[in-house]
């Protein structure tokens, strides 16, 4: 096996930045810098830079051109390791705070111990693509909810109430409750709400599509009550590679739904709230389905119910 694959003679750390990226190389053996640097961030300049070198290892932070970013350098045959950004306090606590030092300090943990950057694994371009449409729903869904709730306060402040009824029909049911003073300035929201419900289901449809033809174990989580076509897809795209995980405990310390530890305090700390929080909404809200009144008799609905006979929440 070549040894130079084993062991890099050179270390870089990357800070990506949205226009500029600054780049520090250090001999991995002495740790002596030998290249300091600014270029563009963007893939061309990448590919020109780094695509003659030798292959090294590269330190980056997680961010938002970091998927692409890593993608690119492994092309170019580098070894990449993607910083946890939430677990490098050595470089948010520094006061000489700079993106010139930020990539020195990178490389220099990464010549180190590729531990202390706590890597992380970008899921790859396909699944990339895929998950921005489930994430795309959720930032419509979120805009529908933020004028729904307007219009319901806006009725309110005339003393009157709208009927409880779900988001994707409150454009049909709420005009002939809406105070008539109030109707030049609601009914464009309401079409809004209106034009947004249809996306939405625009989207769904976009899923199903999605996971039938690329994704068919959605089908086996659809099996569980309670999980749709939306929670299988988005539980499958972030774990990506199951094989990453030898036992499946650690998927639940993964999403962050187990609790936090510390030892010294409380026992029975709440979950930790690691890892993807879209998702962990989505299970939270199957689990409770599972629980509520709706869910039917199963193994897994005595199996929660028996964690809640033990009085934690």
């Amino acid at each position: 096996m070549d040894g130079s694959k084993q062991h890099p003679k050179t270390t870089a750390g990357l800070d990506i930045g949205d226009r500029y990226s600054y780049l520090c190389l250090i001999d991995t053996l002495s740790g002596e810098v030998i290249e300091e640097g600014r270029l563009p961030t963007s893939p061309e300049t990448f590919r020109r830079r780094f695509a003659s070198e030798q292959p090294m290892r590269i330190a980056v932070e997680t961010g938002t051109h970091s998927p692409w970013v890593s993608r690119l350098l492994r092309e170019c045959g580098h070894e990449v390791l993607v910083a946890n950004a939430r677990k490098l306090r050595l470089i948010y606590a520094n006061r000489r705070k700079t993106d010139e030092v930020d990539a020195e300090n990178l490389a220099r943990l990464a010549r180190l111990d590729p531990k202390l950057l706590y890597p992380v694994a970008h899921r790859g371009e396909d699944s990339q693509a895929h998950l921005a449409i489930i994430r795309s729903r959720q930032a419509l869904l979120d805009c529908r909810t933020q004028l729904v709730n307007h219009v319901r306060g806006a009725v309110k402040s005339f003393g009157h109430r709208l009927p409880k009824c779900p988001a994707r029909s409150f454009h049909k049911k709420a005009p002939e409750h809406i105070p008539e003073a109030l109707s030049p300035a609601l009914e464009p929201i309401l079409e809004q709400i209106a034009s947004l419900t249809e996306r939405i289901r625009d989207y769904d449809r976009q899923l199903e599509t999605v996971s039938e033809e690329h994704y068919p174990q959605t089908e086996l989580l659809r099996q569980v009550e309670g999980i749709g076509p939306l929670t299988a897809l988005c539980f499958v795209l972030t774990l990506e590679d199951p094989h990453r995980f030898e036992r499946s405990r650690p998927v639940g310390a993964y999403l962050g739904l187990v609790p936090a530890s510390d030892r010294e305090r409380d026992p029975q700390r709440r979950i930790s709230k690691e890892g993807d929080e879209m998702l962990r909404k989505l299970l939270v809200s199957g689990a409770h389905y599972i629980l509520g009144p709706f869910g039917s008799d199963s193994d897994l609905r005595r199996h929660g119910q028996k964690i809640a006979t033990r009085g934690a929440k």
